[in-house]
């Protein structure tokens, strides 16, 4: 499955746990074997989802050096997709302008994967797993609306997983994920979410020194991914059912990939979450839509998001998408005794800081991590291909849903016009898309527009028990 993009998104310790999830299966405390463990023996990867976020991911996967490694499989509902994936792999080796992440190097040898073992359709993710073994990783790099069916028949076969962020779209999704983040770890199975932020070696310098105190109390955080427009979308065009015109436009449609906002703002809310120790309890915001033509799609154009966390300090998101504006992508920490720069200018570098005084002056500058800064894209693959040779534990599907949840709070709150709390949103009933398993290509879409050719969007206000 794809994507589309006006900009180019770059691609993760454990924080304290809330929701709640349950055994679902029979199977749920039967433990797999350590099929790689401590062994040399090739693991096979599969990508479900061949867009260029789904294809660096593999490109990473390729790169670890704990082992041989090979791509046997790949999934997507559009030929084109699966075509461009397959054909930068064999042809670009390591070239990372032709992916979504920073890549290393990998040889073209180890993508086998011949005409037999490319499948198309909605259920071409069961044909792809079935080239695994238990033991074996599947990468799971479609919209984030098919990610917990995707991941359930991966915990039934046994297959470690990468999977990319954000990981649910809704409260019953991220209820359903969190189920299966209990399946699968009782299962022993290794899981990968694609918050590379957790695995940066300058943000893990820094979270230490603030654990140390050296910026004292956190009073404040804020963060912003200012930047031009994204996922707007014109017209279907007559050629294209409904359907897949959702599914090739996700960043377009709240079921899909809940919303532009969603996707763009995940590793700037994880990052600060992390730095502070703890998910926030409460949200409420700010959002509209200004000039945006004849697009249709659902996306607002701008968020202003505070969140609260238990001791009452105040984490602020700022989401914009328009074009002749400040541009600014970064966050920041402020302490009693300091302030701190934990990202600047996208995700990676991440060029840690450390101010003695709140103005980020040059000559207020007390620490820096040393440049060049060891590649956070590919140190999650390496963390994760390395725990499953080892059999060591290593399963981040918990923190993925709940960062997820942390976002369709603020969503969630800027869509109402109502304070959402952290059981409010994780309880909610209003399911965009129910019955993504069953999805065929004469399927119906999940939503469709009205009869001025527009899709519904959020009623701040008017509808305040659900986003649209």
């Amino acid at each position: 499955m794809t994507g589309q993009k006006s900009e180019r998104p770059s691609r993760r310790e454990f924080l304290e746990s809330a929701g709640q999830g349950v055994a679902a299966s029979a199977l749920a405390g039967v433990a797999i074997p350590a099929v790689h463990a401590g062994e040399s023996h090739t693991i096979k990867i599969a990508l479900v989802g061949c867009g260029g976020r789904g294809t660096g991911a593999a490109a990473n996967a390729l790169s670890t050096r704990s082992g041989p490694i090979k791509l046997v499989a790949m999934a997507d509902i559009f030929d084109y997709r699966l075509r461009s994936s397959y054909d930068t792999l064999t042809n670009t080796g390591g070239n990372a302008a032709a992916v979504d992440r920073p890549a290393g190097t990998w040889d073209i040898s180890q993508v086998d994967v011949p005409p037999e073992r490319r499948f198309l359709g909605f259920d071409a993710y069961k044909q792809a797993m079935e080239c695994l073994s238990a033991g074996d990783i599947v990468l799971l790099t479609t919209p984030c609306a098919f990610r917990s069916v995707h991941f359930a028949h991966a915990i039934d076969r046994g297959i470690h997983v990468f999977m990319e962020k954000p990981t649910t779209v809704d409260g019953p999704s991220t209820r359903r994920m969190l189920a299966l983040a209990d399946r699968s770890a009782a299962r022993n199975l290794k899981v990968g979410v694609g918050l590379m932020c957790r695995h940066c070696e300058a943000r893990k310098a820094l979270l230490q020194r603030i654990r140390d105190g050296q910026i004292g109390d956190i009073t404040l955080m804020k963060t912003y991914r200012l930047v031009g427009p994204a996922g707007f979308t014109g017209p279907k065009p007559p050629d294209m059912s409904e359907l897949l015109y959702q599914v090739k436009n996700y960043l377009s449609f709240y079921w899909a990939s809940g919303g532009l906002v969603h996707d763009y703002t995940s590793h700037n809310i994880d990052e600060c979450c992390w730095m502070k120790g703890s998910w926030p309890v409460r949200a409420h915001g700010l959002a509209g839509r200004y000039y945006r033509g004849d697009e249709v799609d659902q996306n607002l154009d701008h968020y202003s998001v505070e969140y609260t966390f238990a001791d009452g300090t105040n984490l602020y998101l700022n989401a914009r998408n328009m074009t002749g504006c400040h541009g600014e992508f970064a966050s920041y920490a402020h302490g009693t005794k300091g302030s701190a720069v934990i990202s600047t200018a996208m995700h990676t570098p991440a060029k840690c800081r450390i101010y003695k005084g709140h103005n980020f002056a040059k000559g207020d500058l007390t620490w820096a991590f040393p440049q060049p800064e060891p590649n956070p894209y590919q140190l999650e693959w390496d963390h994760l291909v390395a725990a499953i040779r080892e059999d060591k534990p290593y399963n981040e599907a918990r923190r993925g849903a709940e960062a997820s949840l942390v976002q369709i709070m603020g969503r969630m709150a800027c869509h109402t016009g109502q304070v959402v709390t952290w059981d409010q949103a994780l309880n909610a009933s209003q399911e965009f898309a129910p019955g993504l398993d069953r999805l065929t290509m004469a399927s119906e879409a999940p939503v469709h527009p009205g009869k001025d050719g527009r899709y519904p969007t959020p009623q701040p206000g008017i509808l305040a028990d659900r986003e649209y």
